[in-house]
């Protein structure tokens, strides 16, 4: 198949988005007769129609939707080329993309970049963060999307090289008055009782937690899933669920109104890596950055 011409791709989705060629010919200046010639072009080359049309309008057909998403892919991928070129322009010594678990993300990542950028050497290098779960982490770097994860060590990466990085410890929060409030410490079958806020499914704190529950015959009772660590604290200090959380998301000024137990697990501490393909083919601003966060792991 000959390569995409991201001009027609971008036409394309401008169309899918309105719905109408006249439309989207108008936002980029085009006849829609031009659009429509490249459109017929682009369905001649993937061998399948894309567009269905309509009264007032074109819809995509299956093929067309799944082209519609790659499409996006593509553009922001060429979107991205282009802004890491112009920090180079701009006098840039580099650019680093990261992808790192909401953990790694609330309790100190975003500090440990931000030190490391303001050393001297380091001012003129970019540093991206992007947020995601564990498995979807492992997944982009695999993929080349970034140069450098962050996530819990209990993730499978095989096939990636690996530097430690930080630790958290998971404990259990509930409102004050809660019965489990009572205790200096719990188990986590203790807490199978009650309902729990948790973290999106597919994140690596609750699959664990999933296991853990049906090792012990049980399952985790999700009331409220929330994205954050921010949204589950507020949902617990509401009185609607108890939550799993690492005790260094939990600001001090939350106490007065919550309690924070102790996990009586020995999985409870957890160790964070840094993973990426190759050390030896990291750009040197990466290696610089993988070189400063893996200076901050405990001994």
């Amino acid at each position: 198949m000959r390569d995409f011409d991201l001009t027609t791709l971008r036409l394309y989705v401008s169309v899918c988005e309105t719905g109408n060629i006249a439309r989207a010919g108008e936002k980029a200046s085009i006849v829609g007769s031009a659009i429509s010639k490249r459109l017929a072009r682009l369905e001649e080359q993937v061998g399948t129609p894309l567009l269905v049309r309509k009264r007032h309008g074109v819809v995509p057909t299956a093929a067309g939707q799944t082209l519609l998403e790659h499409a996006r892919g593509m553009l922001d991928g060429a979107a991205r080329i282009e802004r890491d070129m112009q920090a180079y322009v701009a006098g840039g010594r580099g650019q680093v993309r990261i992808l790192a678990s909401v953990s790694a993300m609330t309790e100190s990542l975003a500090d440990d970049v931000a030190t490391f950028l303001r050393q001297g050497p380091h001012r003129s290098i970019r540093v991206d963060l992007e947020e995601r779960v564990s498995p979807e982490i492992v997944r982009g770097i695999r993929e080349g999307l970034a140069s450098l994860g962050v996530c819990w060590d209990a993730t499978d990466h095989a096939g990636l090289q690996t530097r430690p990085y930080r630790r958290d410890t998971l404990c259990v929060v509930v409102p004050k008055g809660h019965p489990l409030a009572r205790r200096s410490a719990v188990r986590f079958a203790d807490t199978l009782d009650y309902e729990h806020v948790s973290l999106p499914v597919n994140s690596a704190v609750q699959l664990m937690l999933q296991r853990q529950a049906v090792q012990r015959g049980r399952s985790v009772k999700h009331r409220v899933v929330v994205s954050n660590f921010e949204a589950a604290l507020r949902v617990v200090r509401a009185g609607l669920a108890i939550s799993v959380v690492p005790r260094e998301v939990v600001a001090p000024t939350a106490l007065a109104m919550l309690r924070l137990l102790p996990l009586a697990e020995p999985w409870a501490e957890r160790r964070f890596i840094l993973c990426f393909r190759d050390a030896q083919s990291l750009a040197p601003a990466a290696q610089l950055l993988v070189d400063h966060l893996a200076s901050l792991a405990p001994p």
